[in-house]
């Protein structure tokens, strides 16, 4: 996938801004892509040359003038050629991995912290995410929204990003509980 189909795929919503592009990149789109903001910036430069997107100006009175993007007809297209093509595994390139693999020939209390840390991000997003889901299907049971919703694809990319914090905040949990059982087995001995 490139950031292309990402920003094509985040714009189907509506007109975005580039900034509010990216507000929409942190909340539902970060967790299977992520892009700094220049980055979206530069994508939606390129999606305009490209015919995929199309950007008018707004002028505000007691703002600067903002130009919103939309989808054209092109990027459509794009799109469902991306969606027809086949779909590569996912890889996990994570930092924190590579240092609880070297959990037995590290500091295993600065492990702790950083995992700590990083269980404390997870349930950030996942307060975030169940807040988002709730917005998204109003007062309708998830089922209902499922069978019935105009637009499930965001919801269903939010309850993948929902799932894969709650993942994360518990495998960090289990390992700091064996890291901190093996902490106290050693002291004794």
């Amino acid at each position: 996938m490139a950031l292309r189909h990402a920003v094509l795929a985040a714009l189907l919503d509506g007109e975005l801004s580039g900034y509010e592009l990216a507000k929409a990149f942190d909340v539902g789109v970060a967790n299977f892509w992520y892009a700094q903001p220049q980055q979206l910036y530069a994508e939606l430069t390129r999606l305009e040359k490209a015919g995929l997107v199309v950007g008018r100006e707004v002028v505000q009175e007691t703002r600067p003038t903002k130009r919103l993007f939309h989808v054209t007809d092109a990027g459509l297209a794009e799109l469902e050629d991306f969606a027809a093509a086949s779909a590569k595994p996912s890889f996990v390139r994570d930092d924190l991995l590579v240092k609880v693999r070297a959990a037995d020939h590290v500091d295993t209390a600065v492990l702790i912290e950083q995992l700590t840390e990083r269980a404390a991000f997870a349930q950030a997003k996942i307060d975030l995410f169940g807040k988002l889901l709730r917005s998204m299907r109003g007062d309708r049971t998830e089922d209902e929204f499922l069978r019935h919703g105009d637009r499930i694809g965001p919801y269903l990319t939010g309850l993948r990003g929902l799932s894969f914090e709650q993942g994360n905040r518990d495998w960090c949990a289990r390992t700091i509980t064996v890291l901190r059982e093996r902490q106290t087995v050693r002291a004794r001995h």
